[in-house]
């Protein structure tokens, strides 16, 4: 019984579907295959069993995705990078979206994502572009 016990509980624990941090310059992207480099651009599928997908664009991480190799409803978690604040993860369905032939992102989505919509608006008058919401960027790569 106590083996059983332990079993169980050794199996709960290892079922963590928190994201992880990017680690630039270390982690290759799961579509391309690029390491991750430049920290204002990035993406991190999470399944609900804890599998970690790493992506060095949006649009890398939406061909994956958009692929239906994982169902959508497996994931724990659908971040990508806020531009404003390289490297720091935030929920991709909450983000703020802007496109623009400005944002050289390293697969060449021209997408940046903003947890703060007036950080994005702040971006738009810089680069201008396009304001887009998480369903309008999913169907970009489709």
């Amino acid at each position: 019984m106590k083996l059983l016990a332990a079993t169980l509980l050794i199996t709960l624990l290892s079922c963590n579907t928190e994201p992880e941090p990017l680690q630039y310059g270390q982690d290759a992207c799961h579509h391309c295959k690029m390491t991750l480099m430049d920290r204002r651009y990035g993406g991190e599928l999470v399944t609900r069993k804890g599998k970690v997908y790493k992506f060095d664009d949006v649009n890398c991480m939406l061909y994956f995705f958009n692929s239906e190799e994982v169902k959508h409803s497996d994931f724990a978690h659908k971040l990508v990078v806020d531009f404003s604040r390289p490297a720091t993860l935030v929920q991709a369905a909450d983000a703020f979206y802007l496109k623009s032939p400005g944002i050289k992102s390293p697969m060449a989505s021209g997408i940046a994502a903003f947890q703060k919509r007036e950080s994005m608006q702040n971006t738009k008058k810089e680069l201008k572009g396009i304001y887009l919401v998480w369903g309008e960027v999913v169907t970009q790569f489709k």
